[in-house]
């Protein structure tokens, strides 16, 4: 099992740069124990010009059986002979992913103190992989690997080279190209997409699975067009757990939130005149609305939901009339964005105790949103596939029940006033959906009539005559008659 890593420099930015990268010496072949073999990395070649490392995997086929993984894809026993007569030495599989990323671990994220300047940025790169099985053929070789920036070159292998009427086996000869993407990007791909590949994992997937590779898919699974594929091999069709790393990757786009998109056109449209005096950012505009809307409806402890990067929540803070403010998000990685923008590990006990972050799908009840005084969903709803939208529906207004719901969405007559938005494009590339001022009313209406709250409506931002405003918002008040039925001033304002 073996693949190569090339790259090309010269005498000012030397090849070899690629031993620091990979934290191994070119000059040494080193040997690496693993729980089915031994790994070795060497360099059949390393000058200024041109430095290639390469990574032996060699399979010891009885330790893998001992160790239980004898078994063929769901749990059932393969052939006796089968358990010790395989391609696992011999074809880039799972087992060559994990030993990547453990003698490669620093590599692949992308650490290097040596020359920090180096990982961060693109190297040309060629990866070789003699031996690939790949259940879908050259074709979804091509789909898997073309999206993320490389060039791919690839070759069936025939059953036997003598008769060519046999026709081609699975496996392939793959070679990668790419000038645009860095050591640490490459490795992530390969970590992922090897085993996918081979559509056949060598241990057992469990639960954590889902957050390795959500980690190791940052910043390039979320947009990838095979995300289903990928996500459904990768966690070996355990559909439970397909099933939640496909809702979490569907959210985790929230933590770049619409407030950066819409800004940069509402700036770019309203700043015609550099004299003309700078406007406030449709964001902005946004959340004040949404300060002042909880600040009426005398709320002290509200629910963030799909906070993103924290924006709300911050300027929650600012208020001492918000005693507990939680910040909700199904991306960790937007939390942990979150974090660092609120400075969590560096507030004072008597702020940090009003303010709480954590991981949570809206699409699922949660009694940890329970008892709240207000709900907000900024820009969230548009997120959701229309079929979603009843599960969140429930968890919010149905089995959270906060006396105080509001929900800001664009309003999609509003879009043609934004010249930098060509026509019939959403706001925001995630957008599942946008609303008219009509359809969004009869969809709160119709939440607010079945769960027992009443709704009225407030314009965000400049309110055209003829198209109405940039951003819609619905402020929901539970009914008194539901929150107090003994509250008899409350039951007739019901």
């Amino acid at each position: 099992m073996f693949l190569t890593i090339t790259t090309t420099g010269t005498p000012e930015r030397p090849a070899t740069d690629l031993g620091f990268l990979l934290h191994k010496h070119p000059e040494k072949s080193q040997a690496f124990s693993t729980s089915y073999g031994k790994a070795h990395v060497l360099y059949p070649e390393a000058d200024a010009e041109r430095c290639t490392a390469a990574l032996l995997l060699e399979v010891d086929a009885v330790a893998l059986v001992r160790r239980g993984k004898g078994k063929g894809r769901g749990g059932a026993p393969d052939a006796a002979l089968a358990q010790y007569v395989n391609d696992r030495p011999y074809a880039a599989s799972s087992l060559l992913a994990v030993a990547l990323s453990s003698v490669f671990s620093s590599a692949m994220r992308g650490v290097c103190n040596a020359r920090p300047e180096r990982a961060a940025e693109p190297l040309p790169l060629r990866i070789e992989v003699p031996s690939l099985p790949a259940r879908g053929g050259p074709e979804l070789v091509r789909r898997l690997f073309e999206p993320l920036g490389w060039a791919v070159t690839v070759e069936p292998v025939p059953l036997d080279v003598r008769f060519p009427e046999w026709g081609d086996s699975r496996y392939v000869r793959l070679v990668l190209d790419s000038e645009t993407l860095t050591l640490a990007e490459a490795l992530r791909h390969l970590y992922v997409l090897l085993p996918v590949l081979d559509d056949a994992k060598h241990y057992w997937v469990a639960p954590d699975e889902v957050d390795k590779l959500l980690r190791v898919g940052e910043g390039w699974l979320p947009d990838h067009p095979e995300q289903k594929l990928i996500t459904s091999r990768y966690l070996s069709r355990r559909w439970s757990l397909t099933r939640e790393a496909m809702e979490r990757l569907e959210l985790v786009r929230l933590a770049e939130a619409d407030d950066i998109e819409v800004e940069d056109i509402d700036n770019a449209v309203e700043a015609e005149s550099e004299t003309e005096e700078k406007p406030t950012p449709l964001a902005v505009q946004r959340r004040d609305a949404i300060v002042a809307a909880l600040k009426a409806s005398g709320a002290a402890r509200v629910l963030d939901l799909g906070c993103g990067q924290g924006q709300l929540v911050q300027a929650l803070l600012k208020d001492p009339a918000f005693t507990e403010i939680v910040g909700v998000d199904v991306s960790m990685r937007a939390l942990t964005i979150a974090g660092r923008r609120l400075k969590l590990d560096r507030m004072g006990e008597r702020q940090a105790s009003r303010v709480k972050l954590f991981q949570s799908s809206l699409a699922y009840t949660d009694n940890r949103l329970k008892g709240y005084d207000a709900a907000v969903l900024s820009e969230v709803i548009e997120h959701l596939d229309l079929p979603r939208l009843p599960a969140l529906e429930y968890a919010v207004f149905g089995a959270a029940r906060p006396r105080t719901v509001l929900v800001t969405t664009p309003n999609v007559e509003y879009n043609v006033r934004w010249e930098s938005l060509p026509a019939g494009h959403v706001r925001h590339g995630d957008h599942r959906f946008e609303w008219t001022r009509e359809e969004f009313r009869a969809w709160a209406h119709s939440v607010a009539e079945r769960h027992g709250y009443g709704v009225q409506f407030v314009p965000v931002g400049p309110d055209d005559p003829e198209v109405g405003p940039p951003t819609q918002m619905a402020v929901f008040e539970m009914n008194a008659a539901v929150t107090n039925v003994n509250d008899e001033k409350g039951a007739k304002a019901a």
